[in-house]
């Protein structure tokens, strides 16, 4: 009898034990999981915290010269020159440009058309800079331009690769020319300035991608 008792005793001590054991197991491995959780919530708020500021860094380009900001110097020529390197990273928010028509800076990751395009409704900024980027010289004129000058200026642009033209009413003068970081004003299509312009600037020493197509982009 004394004997059953004992091992009855023994038994529901060895179950005892076998619980706490597996209560214990149970508990670290609740701890595990908390841990675990615990660092994936702060793995994710890290990266959303480092895509928000990427974000907000891409915002920040709507200024693209604002990091480097510059002035125009005129030549003797008669041909500006911005003073300070000019960004060439692709983005997609709107960029304020420091000069208008722009002459550089950060753009559009498709250039417009340039070879040789004349257009004749206005073209975004964005598109047009990165055709600049490509050795590209952009005429733009406004509704004060003499009609017989816009279509001189039209035919020539549309015998020579690397350029183009469209409409810019926000410009200071009837009929400007712009390359990457450099820009002039004409007088006229008969303007003599108007030839050596293109012929220093349409692929010239400027370019940044001095090669890069003009086909293949953005038509309108």
């Amino acid at each position: 009898m004394g004997s059953a008792k004992k091992k009855e005793s023994a038994e529901r001590k060895a179950r005892i034990a076998e619980m706490r054991r597996a209560e214990q197991a149970r508990e670290r491995r609740n701890r595990i999981l908390t841990i675990g959780a615990s660092v994936a919530v702060v793995t994710a708020l890290v990266v959303g915290a480092v895509v928000l500021v990427q974000s907000q860094g891409d915002d920040s380009s709507t200024a693209s010269d604002s990091k480097n900001p510059g002035h125009w110097t005129t030549g003797k020529d008669g041909v500006k020159t911005w003073s300070a390197k000019l960004s060439q990273t692709h983005v997609t928010k709107t960029v304020k440009y420091p000069m208008t028509p722009p002459a550089g800076g950060d753009h559009n990751a498709v250039w417009q058309n340039c070879n040789g395009d004349v257009y004749t409704k206005a073209l975004d900024d964005m598109n047009a800079v990165h055709s600049l980027e490509h050795g590209a010289v952009w005429v733009t004129y406004t509704s004060k331009a003499k009609k017989s000058d816009v279509d001189a200026l039209a035919a020539k642009v549309k015998a020579t690769p690397y350029t183009l033209m469209s409409p810019y009413e926000g410009q200071a003068d009837p009929i400007m020319l712009t390359a990457w970081g450099h820009q002039r004003t004409v007088t006229s299509a008969s303007d003599p300035n108007v030839a050596k312009f293109f012929e220093k600037y349409v692929q010239g020493e400027q370019t940044p991608e001095k090669g890069a197509v003009c086909t293949g982009g953005k038509a309108q």
